[in-house]
């Protein structure tokens, strides 16, 4: 398999850490969706990240679709999404709030680094969701004792959840500050001192 896109893209990153947890092999391309969108074209025409090359040539983008792909690869018992109901959607749910906070994140970036001169009004509805999303995610994990987010193993919401939040502390420091938010700081603080985390990291570059 080739994984193409940088670490420091939170949605490339989860797909790296699974990956990783799962013992696939791959070969990461660290590809830029800017300097490099001539080479990331010719896989996937949308010129987004992450993009999945499997062995038999097929490409799948999307994280979601991809985080879809590999848990078929994998018995049930070691799968990080659950396979019964209704623990499988809350799962989900957790990893959708997580994943909807990075693509608000990254736009919002966008709005106030690339442009020169940013819509106010985009800015603040941006920061509204941000924040919206960072409170619900807050006050669900403070509802809950375990090491993870569903219970004593990590699962892809446990991921969703860190990568989001190291990519917008990184991209949006003036913004996401997590003092407000103790439960998700220990949550990143905690998956980001496991060996999978360490590994798959890049600082983030922003874009130029």
């Amino acid at each position: 398999m080739i994984l193409i896109g940088q670490f420091d893209s939170s949605f490339v990153r989860r797909v790296g850490i699974a990956l990783t947890l799962y013992d696939i092999p791959f070969e990461h391309r660290p590809w830029s969706v800017f300097g490099d969108a001539g080479r990331l074209a010719a896989f996937n025409p949308l010129t987004k990240v992450p993009t999945l090359v499997l062995d038999d040539g097929e490409v799948l983008v999307d994280s979601h679709l991809i985080i879809d792909h590999l848990d078929t690869l994998v018995e049930p018992a070691r799968r990080l999404y659950p396979t019964a109901e209704p623990a499988r959607r809350r799962a989900l749910k957790v990893a959708a709030l997580a994943t909807g906070l990075a693509d608000v994140g990254v736009s919002l970036f966008y709005e106030k680094h690339l442009h020169a001169d940013a819509s106010e009004m985009l800015v603040a509805r941006r920061s509204a969701q941000l924040l919206g999303a960072l409170a619900a995610l807050e006050t669900d994990r403070a509802g809950r004792a375990s090491p993870f987010w569903f219970g004593e193993t990590i699962g892809h919401a446990d991921i969703a959840v860190a990568c989001a939040l190291r990519h917008m502390r990184e991209s949006l420091p003036e913004i996401v500050d997590l003092q407000a938010c103790p439960h998700l700081a220990a949550h990143a603080e905690r998956m980001e001192a496991l060996p999978a985390f360490r590994t798959i990291f890049q600082p983030f570059v922003p874009p130029s």
